[in-house]
């Protein structure tokens, strides 16, 4: 098959390429070449801007045929509305990938795609928030839909990890274990968390346009509950590193200023979240995704984390990263010990 796809250098984008070159499909990319130029150089580069407005736009995309757009950087209605309409005459699918976070209400358990998402006082706004992101990327879906009825495939992704995942959104963990000693943990353990390794999202996307779906899918994983605890014991099964946890209370955590999710990845105490990682993934599962151990997608990650970062790369350092700081660590856990200590 002759695929497209729209983005591509970045950390999903790059796995779907690998995995369509696995399947023998026949490539081109179109993006500002400005990410990653080197990536790729022997598949077709086609280089304009999302942004009709923008330079040539998506002049070089005109025509052409493909079996199937992939779309993986659409964030923006208008911009994906553009490319959708432009390409309806010249493609059988759009895949679009969107999020979990397009649902109004995670606050149960159980959310599936036909549960409401959400939505903005204002259609035409373009900045991306933490508030607006999911809406943004419901009215993406949306335009994608009206462009081509019928032919889009919405594929909904929770948390997405693995090497390349420049977030450390889990890549924290289990190189944090790696790293050994004295690991800070949040109760609950049993706390459920979700996730899918960037590698078989992106083989599931290819499956997906080999068998012709379309249509709406939540993708995440695994494919059983998988509790905090059995994440992290998970993550050291990965690792030979002499490591003890410290299960610490979020009351606690939280008086200190520890911030959720950001400071301590998948950690979410709020009620408001409490279906965030427990999102109903039947429909993926009936198409085929699958999904490897949870130690290889560890070990993968500590291989690729070690083979492309300063050893000296200190978590949350970073604006836009997440973890935390080796210091903040022990910090809280030197407070929490001698909260614990009785008074003699």
């Amino acid at each position: 098959m002759d695929l497209l796809i729209l983005g591509g250098t970045g950390f999903l984008g790059p796995h779907t390429v690998r995995a369509a070159q696995q399947r023998g499909h026949t490539i081109a990319m179109f993006n500002r070449g400005r990410t990653n130029p080197q990536l790729f150089q022997g598949l077709q580069q086609l280089h304009g801007d999302r942004d009709p407005k923008v330079g040539d736009g998506l002049k070089a995309l005109t025509g052409r045929r493909w079996d199937a757009v992939i779309d993986t950087s659409g964030y923006l209605p208008r911009l994906v509305r553009a490319s959708a309409e432009l390409l309806a005459p010249s493609v059988k699918q759009y895949i679009f990938i969107s999020t979990v976070s397009v649902y109004a209400d995670l606050s149960k358990p159980g959310v599936n795609e036909t549960d409401p998402v959400g939505t903005l006082q204002d259609d035409t706004i373009e900045q991306i928030t933490g508030e607006t992101q999911g809406p943004l990327k419901a009215l993406c879906e949306k335009a994608a839909e009206s462009a081509m009825p019928g032919r889009v495939t919405n594929i909904r992704p929770g948390l997405i990890v693995g090497p390349g995942d420049p977030t450390d959104r889990f890549t924290y963990w289990p190189v944090r274990i790696d790293r050994g000693g004295e690991v800070l943990a949040p109760l609950p353990k049993e706390a459920p968390v979700q996730f899918i390794d960037v590698r078989d999202l992106a083989q599931w996307i290819i499956k997906v346009i080999e068998d012709g779906h379309a249509g709406v899918y939540n993708a995440t994983g695994p494919r059983a509950r998988l509790t905090l605890a059995q994440m992290l014991y998970g993550c050291r099964a990965a690792t030979s590193s002499a490591v003890s946890f410290t299960w610490v209370d979020p009351e606690f955590l939280l008086a200190r200023g520890v911030k959720p999710w950001s400071e301590l990845p998948q950690w979410l105490p709020g009620e408001n979240d409490a279906g965030q990682d427990q999102v109903n993934i039947d429909r993926a599962l009936s198409l085929g995704l699958t999904f490897r151990p949870l130690a290889e997608t560890a070990r993968d990650t500590i291989k690729w984390h070690k083979e492309t970062r300063p050893v000296d790369y200190d978590f949350g350092a970073t604006e836009g990263t997440f973890g935390m700081k080796a210091q903040r660590e022990r910090q809280v856990l030197a407070a929490w010990h001698a909260r614990s200590t009785p008074t003699p």
